[in-house]
């Protein structure tokens, strides 16, 4: 029996951890099924975080992009936009340096909660485990969208890409205006000197918010207007209702106006992600979307003990999907998980709360900008 066992080693997982530890909680376990950053090394070899890193610590302003207070990918990478790799790499360091037990190439395949405060049962492919308390941080990359219209399995998910150099054909469609999306398009327009087409019917790249989870950030509008600037690339605020195979391969999209559009070969679907909950999915109760429902320490409202963290945390509309956010819920989970296993918090905890990464009063989300 281990007091914490984390699943997942990406942000999430890594970020979790190193809160526990300083919470006091000294046995916890990290299980990935691959390695550290497994999916951030599956991105497009073209993409970067659309967040920048920069070494603002000694002034207040920690790294975006950072998973612990003390850290900054900036200083360890020499890069503001870090691609997918790279952020890996800064991971790597964090779980070396904080001395986290992370057991690679360990999947968990069954979940079970045992009831009556005796924790949960894991089977994993390193034999079976006993944990008091579960934290799921296995991300979403690997869990794309597919069931937005009829067909959807026949377009390729953005996330499956290894590098958009590999996509040769001349004429692209891309399904969702969002960042994922926007991103493939910018790609695939400005370096490859493809023509692209994208469509979304909410039309994101109209949208102006506050919050960056639900309009396009800074970084890829500016990216966007250098692609719109070349004529190759065109934004159809339109519907997708189903997609289906014509003759020699190639996939039609039925669109809600009535119109239809074909590239020349499968189109990029960039429709989102859901949480890879997997075997612990069952323990997790959920919305009217499909997504987690938690209580207030992002703890699972069917299964007391298990937690989630990371890109698939919800709360009141308010939507934790960028490392910046969810980051911040890091030290509410172990402050609970510490509770639950009769400890005081130690006082090393009070560093995320002093770099503005202990977000546990959520009343001051989501307040439009004066500007």
């Amino acid at each position: 029996m281990v007091d914490v066992v984390v699943v997942g080693a990406g942000p999430a997982g890594i970020g979790v951890a190193c809160a526990l530890q300083d919470a006091g909680i000294d046995d916890v376990v990290v299980a990935e099924r691959e390695r550290i950053g497994a999916s951030l090394r599956r991105w497009p070899r073209e993409m970067r975080t659309i967040t920048p890193s920069f070494q603002a610590n000694a002034f207040g302003a920690v790294d975006l992009n950072a998973i612990a207070p003390t850290t900054s990918p900036a200083f360890s990478l020499d890069v503001e936009h870090p691609t997918g790799e790279q952020w890996a790499t800064y991971l790597d360091a964090a779980a070396e340096h904080f001395e986290l037990d992370v057991r690679e190439g360990v999947a968990v395949d069954a979940v079970h909660a045992l009831g009556d405060e005796h924790g949960f049962a894991l089977q994993t492919t390193a034999g079976r485990w006993r944990a008091r308390c579960l934290v799921w941080a296995a991300g979403e990359l690997g869990n794309p969208r597919l069931d937005g219209f009829p067909g959807a399995q026949l377009c390729r998910p953005a996330g499956t890409v290894a590098a958009w150099s590999d996509v040769r054909e001349q004429d692209i469609v891309v399904i969702g205006g969002f960042e994922s999306g926007i991103d493939a398009a910018v790609t695939l327009v400005g370096r490859r000197g493809r023509r692209v087409t994208v469509l979304d019917p909410q039309a994101p790249w109209e949208r102006r918010h506050d919050d960056p989870s639900v309009t396009l950030t800074p970084y890829t509008r500016q990216r966007l207007d250098g692609a719109l600037a070349t004529g190759r690339l065109e934004l159809r605020a339109v519907a997708v209702v189903a997609a289906r195979r014509r003759r020699g391969g190639r996939v039609l999209l039925e669109c809600g106006d009535g119109g239809e559009i074909a590239g020349a070969g499968a189109p990029v679907l960039a429709a989102g992600y859901r949480p890879l909950l997997g075997p612990a999915g069952a323990l997790f109760e959920r919305d009217e979307d499909g997504m987690p429902l938690l209580g207030e320490h992002d703890e699972s409202t069917l299964a007391p003990g298990l937690f989630l963290a990371g890109p698939g945390v919800r709360h009141d509309g308010l939507i934790f999907c960028f490392a910046y956010k969810y980051r911040g819920r890091f030290p509410v989970v172990a402050t609970r998980v510490a509770a639950l296993l009769e400890r005081e918090p130690a006082a090393e905890l009070s560093a995320w709360r002093a770099a503005g990464m202990h977000l546990d009063d959520l009343s001051c989300c989501g307040d439009a900008c004066a500007c």
